[in-house]
């Protein structure tokens, strides 16, 4: 009886320890239209902070709402489905993540120049992915 009740005892111990199945996930909009509604104006909430700086604390809020939706987003590229390949993809997205939220924390802390400093690294995450993965990157019009 007693190596029943351990037995029992054990194997409650493991089911509980065993990670719960994760939930699938789909992507549901296209990579153009992930970019074009949430990864440019809110990256662009960023890159504009020092002419478009929050007032009031409901404006901080609303930043900090970009900010983090960011952050999310380079989720959303590291996604199965989405994610280009597990190198420079990755790593640019990564670079994306790390910079969203330290921009996140700065808001937090109403830095704009915290955020002003982080931008830069956006920019070079935005840079380095679009050199990569957009054809014509950076190449005038009609050439």
């Amino acid at each position: 009886m007693k190596t029943l009740a351990l037995t029992a005892a054990l194997a409650a111990a493991l089911a509980q320890a065993a990670p719960a199945p994760r939930p699938p996930t789909r992507n549901v909009g296209t990579m153009s239209e992930l970019m074009v509604k949430i990864i440019y104006p809110y990256s662009d909430a960023i890159f504009y902070i020092e002419s478009r700086t929050p007032k009031t604390d409901a404006e901080w809020g609303i930043f900090e709402g970009q900010a983090l939706m960011l952050a999310e987003s380079a989720n959303l590229l590291m996604m199965q489905g989405r994610a280009r390949d597990q190198k420079q993809w990755m790593t640019d997205s990564r670079m994306m993540l790390d910079a969203a939220a330290d921009a996140y924390a700065a808001a937090k802390k109403r830095d704009v120049d915290g955020i002003v400093f982080v931008g830069e690294k956006l920019l070079e995450s935005c840079t380095s992915c679009h050199k990569t993965y957009r054809p014509n990157y950076g190449k005038p019009k009609g050439h």
